[in-house]
């Protein structure tokens, strides 16, 4: 069988799979979400935090729980890696740097997790299971409860109320996170990843000294990480590491765990709006680009030419041979085009329109299916976006889900979309500009911007994962980097919510022969067409300087 078809068939098996679990998984989120029974746990948390489940919330009530809880959630996770050295099951590392540990709270509370560290050489038992696996459950439940406030938007009139942050968050993570995540972990187990707290071992002879490996909670900590859509590796090669990633079915099973939730929030929203057709239009949308990317990226790893890339049948430098070109270019996409940012291969080694296809699926701002909650809102955003140019082309008012999307909407939107490119373009402008950020660049030349590019596209779009080649681990680009994954993450936040609250309050509009039908493929394809638009009108001229000029110099 050729590698070709061997990738074609594991596609063809993941949408499979996805297929399988969306509606039954979609169905039971729409229900958590709606339920108004608290389960006994759930209760004793609420008791602990001193939070009224019941009662309804604005959407300034709502953003100032997502933010106090957030900046709660950085500072603890700062003081843990501080005191690290002080703390049992440490393996003998000392405390966290200021700057490095900054950026690794900011990283892992913004669900973003880049990481500017070795973590088999920096992090002990603690700070791993206690800190980094704590955040990957609530960020993502964080970015769920944005998710469903915006809907409840759409979904509700003559009212501001969006429901209460701190039942979604209970909810999503108890109810949802947690139970997907123990089975999660189970299989990988099954596949071979490893799950104990030993120490450090050495296990041999390696380049004329001894090699050393740590255990860890590493099966409970990689479920979360795919299935939360963050990223962060228990080791520095993440899941090209054999501990967190042994085999080609446990390579499938991580992809199928980073798409699962959402894709399957698309039917969440439509049960909740009351309309599944809906539901359908912005799944159709987020498939078409994903399955696109995924076969642009396969095609350009397969296709390169060159001797060396003919006898290995494409572009196999930086890839496992355990998992291939198929395995790692449907992993990468799977990986860039969410928040997730794991990688099993080397990024920087793809050809330089394999690296762009990964950029670019990140500045498409990560919606197809895009982060856990993240992709979904990010995806309404962009829906909104493009029923104003549907209505600026016939000259009518536009509506969406019967509200009207007036001039205080549009700028809610506008703002949403133009933030994270700023930050990108902004960052890596100064960065480039200055004399000592560029020393941190391991190649020159269109390869090297790429990296800084990579870089700060990463994370400010929260999604983590890098390029490699950079030294990121320097006070400039860890400072950086953090106030990027903060800005990114929490002020399109505020955007969200402020135009949820907006359209909550909004009296349904009754829908007429002029209303524009959004549950169509012909609206899907416009909603296509208008990511593409914006983003390639917004980033192209940064792509140009890097990974495009690179693939039309080989």
């Amino acid at each position: 069988m050729s590698p070709q078809i061997a990738g074609l068939l594991q596609l063809i098996a993941l949408i499979a799979a996805l297929a399988l679990a969306y509606r039954p998984l979609g169905d039971y989120m729409a229900k958590v979400y709606s339920s108004e029974k608290h389960y006994k746990p759930e209760k004793w948390i609420y008791r602990v935090i001193g939070a009224n489940p019941a009662a309804e919330m604005h959407w300034p009530a709502y953003l100032r729980g997502v933010l106090a809880f957030s900046a709660v959630s950085v500072l603890f996770l700062y003081l843990m890696q501080r005191v690290q050295g002080s703390l049992p099951g440490s393996l003998g590392f000392s405390s966290i740097d200021p700057d490095q540990a900054f950026n690794t709270a900011a990283s892992f509370v913004a669900n973003t997790n880049w990481q500017s560290y070795y973590g088999e050489q920096a992090m002990g038992h603690v700070v791993q299971t206690g800190g980094l696996a704590v955040q990957n459950f609530l960020s993502a439940a964080v970015g769920m409860a944005v998710a469903v406030a915006l809907v409840r938007g759409f979904a509700r009139s003559r009212t501001g109320e969006l429901g209460n942050f701190w039942a979604d968050l209970v909810r999503g993570t108890v109810r949802i996170l947690i139970p997907i995540s123990v089975i999660g972990a189970i299989v990988l187990v099954a596949c071979g990843a490893i799950q104990n707290f030993s120490g450090i071992h050495q296990v041999g002879q390696f380049m004329g000294g001894t090699q050393e490996w740590n255990g860890g909670a590493v099966a409970s900590q990689e479920a979360i990480k795919e299935l939360g859509t963050n990223g962060g590796g228990y080791f520095n090669a993440n899941s090209a590491h054999p501990f967190e990633n042994p085999n080609p079915l446990s390579n499938l099973f991580e992809i199928f765990l980073i798409l699962l939730i959402p894709f399957a929030l698309t039917r969440t929203f439509g049960r909740m709006v009351g309309s599944l057709k809906q539901g359908y239009a912005i799944l159709g949308a987020m498939a078409v680009i994903w399955i696109g990317f995924t076969a642009l990226m396969m095609w350009t790893e397969f296709a390169h030419r060159g001797p060396a890339f003919e006898i290995a049948g494409g572009a196999m430098e930086g890839k496992e041979t355990r998992f291939g070109i198929a395995g790692s270019s449907i992993f990468a996409v799977a990986t860039t085009l969410t928040s997730t940012g794991a990688v099993n291969s080397f990024h920087s080694s793809y050809t330089g329109f394999g690296g762009g296809i990964t950029m670019l699926g990140m500045q498409l701002g990560e919606i197809a299916p895009g982060g856990v909650g993240s992709g979904l809102y990010g995806m309404l955003i962009m829906a909104i976006i493009a029923v104003f140019i549907a209505g600026l082309m016939v000259g009518r008012t536009p509506e969406y889900l019967g509200k009207k999307i007036g001039t205080r909407q549009i700028k809610f939107a506008a703002c949403y979309i133009l933030i994270t490119p700023a930050l990108v373009l902004g960052f890596t402008a100064v960065a480039m500009a200055l004399p000592t950020p560029g020393d941190s660049m391991t190649n020159s030349g269109a390869h090297g911007f790429s990296e800084i590019l990579y870089a700060y596209t990463s994370g400010a779009n929260n999604n983590g994962s890098a390029f490699a080649g950079l030294n990121a681990d320097t006070q400039w680009f860890n400072s950086t980097i953090g106030t990027a994954m903060l800005l990114g993450r929490f002020l399109p936040m505020v955007f969200v919510l402020a135009l949820a609250g907006s359209l909550a309050e909004q009296k349904p509009v009754p829908e007429t022969a002029g209303t524009l039908r959004t549950d169509k493929p012909l609206y899907a394809g416009l909603l296509v067409g208008t990511i593409l638009i914006i983003t390639g009108l917004t980033y192209f001229p940064a792509l140009a300087l890097g990974p495009l000029a690179e693939g039309l110099a080989s």
